[in-house]
């Protein structure tokens, strides 16, 4: 578990980091976030992803994705994120509570912050997929990255 750091009841930007060989071995863009504005440990959060990964029916190697790894205020969040049904969004959210990794979608979701990235990756399946010469390789080199610091 993370020790929590205390909240101010309003939006701070986060530090948001991703690099062209930040991937899973099927390609999943990895992005991390960072509440405290540090470098995230990736470690924790692949074993799960593996995890969540086997529980869908999902071609990965061949399905346009990307992932979450965020150190939130209070917990780690895993926001696996792939694209379906010619252009809907499949959303899986995983938190480490103090007995572990669960996915409860009545308890967890993605937030505010975890939005940043879905709103680069809807622009950035919008120009590599969702248009005439549609490029999978050209959709999983292509990151967003912003570092902030308050």
């Amino acid at each position: 578990m993370m020790e929590p750091i205390a909240s101010h009841g309003m939006f701070r930007p986060r530090r948001i980091e991703s690099r062209p060989e930040w991937s899973d071995p099927d390609g999943i863009k990895v992005y991390t976030i960072s509440a405290r504005n540090e470098v995230v440990d990736q470690a924790p959060y692949f074993k799960r992803l593996e995890e969540v990964k086997s529980l869908k029916p999902v071609a990965w190697a061949s399905t346009p994705a990307f992932v979450v790894f965020h150190d939130g205020a209070s917990c780690r969040y895993l926001v696996l994120g792939w694209w379906g049904n010619d252009n809907e969004l499949f959303t899986s959210v995983s938190v480490n509570t103090e007995s572990g990794w669960v996915e409860d979608g009545s308890r967890y979701s993605f937030c505010v912050y975890d939005l940043e990235v879905f709103w680069q990756e809807r622009n950035y399946f919008i120009q590599f997929l969702d248009c005439p010469l549609p490029d999978l390789d050209r959709y999983r080199a292509t990151r967003f990255s912003h570092r902030t610091f308050c």
